[in-house]
């Protein structure tokens, strides 16, 4: 939500695709999911159109495809479905000419609706909050994705790993930072994302933190990143036209 709203501040068009049944991402962005009559979970398992889905923002260049609880069904439903790792991957290739940026908001699980947002993106960002526990599940992530590279989506990489709810004032978040450097020694981002009280509250307004409160930490911090993903991008194009 955070990061697809810098990006769009920015000046890039950005379309983020909810695949969480929570919906989290869908409410900060203002969207009253009472009111929808087609989410997400229609255009994967009904095939409605994107226009029945597709919602507008208060950021001129960003879009939502909503999620509701509805969603939860999908992942019993997609077990015995056809091309059922390939549903989203379907959707997004149809919109994707559209926009700079789809990002896809995964649910916190590694089921089916995890593959099918593994195999339509390009690139991986794996955030991880600045606490022990969250180490833990590094390992299981990074075998998923170097399953669905190997069967389903071999241009799929991890591009970025983003420490969150970081406190540099204490040691564990220290150590933390340390450990994923070693581990992932060139996708670190150089932004962290703070610990920040504004960045709690924005949600609860239907708000991004960058209309909620820009000059916050979280505002800044979500700015930041934003700059360092295009900045890199930039330099991605630059080698690509050398290289040819």
């Amino acid at each position: 939500m955070n990061l697809g709203a810098a990006l769009a501040v920015l000046g890039c068009r950005v379309l983020i695709v909810d695949l969480d049944p929570q919906g989290n991402t869908s409410t900060g962005l203002g969207i009253n999911k009472s009111e929808l009559k087609r989410d997400v979970y229609d255009l994967l398992m009904h095939h409605a159109s994107i226009d029945e889905v597709l919602r507008s923002t208060e950021i001129e260049n960003l879009h939502i495809i909503p999620a509701t609880i509805n969603l939860a069904g999908a992942e019993i439903e997609l077990v015995s479905a056809l091309s059922r790792e390939n549903r989203l991957k379907g959707v997004i290739s149809a919109i994707a000419a559209n926009y700079d940026y789809v990002l896809i908001d995964c649910p916190p699980s590694l089921g089916l609706l995890t593959i099918n947002a593994l195999t339509a993106a390009e690139e991986v960002v794996i955030p991880v909050q600045a606490e022990y526990y969250a180490l833990e599940g590094l390992s299981q992530l990074t075998n998923v994705v170097r399953r669905v590279q190997d069967a389903l989506n071999p241009q799929l990489h991890v591009s970025g790993v983003l420490v969150t709810m970081f406190d540099g004032r204490t040691k564990l978040a220290m150590e933390v930072l340390d450990e994923l450097s070693a581990y992932f020694p060139r996708q670190m981002f150089k932004t962290q994302i703070p610990r920040n009280v504004r960045l709690s509250e924005a949600p609860s307004f239907g708000k991004p933190v960058i209309l909620f409160d820009v000059k916050s930490r979280g505002s800044q911090a979500y700015l930041a990143l934003a700059r360092e993903m295009l900045e890199a991008q930039a330099q991605a194009h630059d080698a690509r036209a050398i290289a040819q």
